[in-house]
């Protein structure tokens, strides 16, 4: 219905933005991903999604077209609402959450606050084959990646680093080069920490 609001930022905090369009002021919902990608200008333009309830009408904004897609897509899924929605996207980066579903990895997304063995189970299930086939994703590489990043992680642990700044450190190694091997990874990583 709304498709994007374009206007100025009147009032920014982590989980909401109040734009002004025309002298109306619309209250917007926002993960912490689209907060930290927010410009520092005046006038921003969100792409929105408004769910109409029977007790209210909510709009969720997103400065990445991406972004939106996968709230909707994770919306679909039975017992997952706007707010887990948004907190998942707040939670972990939209790629690691599509990353996560293509591969199966029920761990990553159950770590996110709200979300239960079953939902997570569900979640993959329902969203894995729409998630292959849109982002066109190679299965086959995904997997390798993957568990080079858990040989990588495995060998950092054992080198005595705590698992969490390890993950964070291994994914950054990831995103500068996704084809990167383990000793690569492990490399990068001992270059960081």
């Amino acid at each position: 219905m709304i498709a994007h609001i374009q206007g100025k930022l009147v009032e920014k905090t982590p989980t909401e933005v109040v734009i002004d369009c025309g002298g109306v002021g619309y209250h917007i919902n926002i993960s912490l991903h689209t907060y930290s990608l927010l410009p520092n200008s005046d006038y921003v333009k969100l792409y929105t999604y408004l769910q109409i309830k029977e007790d209210a009408h909510s709009l969720f904004g997103f400065v990445e077209k991406s972004e939106r897609e996968i709230f909707k897509m994770l919306l679909s899924v039975s017992g997952i609402g706007a707010g887990i929605a948004r907190t998942m996207l707040s939670s972990i980066e939209p790629t690691q959450i599509i990353q996560s579903i293509a591969v199966g990895d029920v761990v990553t997304i159950q770590s996110i606050k709200g979300i239960g063995l079953k939902t997570a189970q569900r979640t993959i299930l329902d969203l894995k084959d729409k998630v292959l086939k849109i982002y066109d994703i190679d299965e086959i590489s995904l997997t390798q990646n993957n568990t080079n990043k858990e040989e990588a992680l495995s060998a950092l642990e054992v080198l005595g680093f705590i698992r969490k700044s390890a993950e964070k450190t291994v994914d950054k190694v990831l995103k500068e080069n996704p084809e990167a091997s383990v000793e690569t990874i492990i490399k990068q990583a001992l270059k960081i920490l």
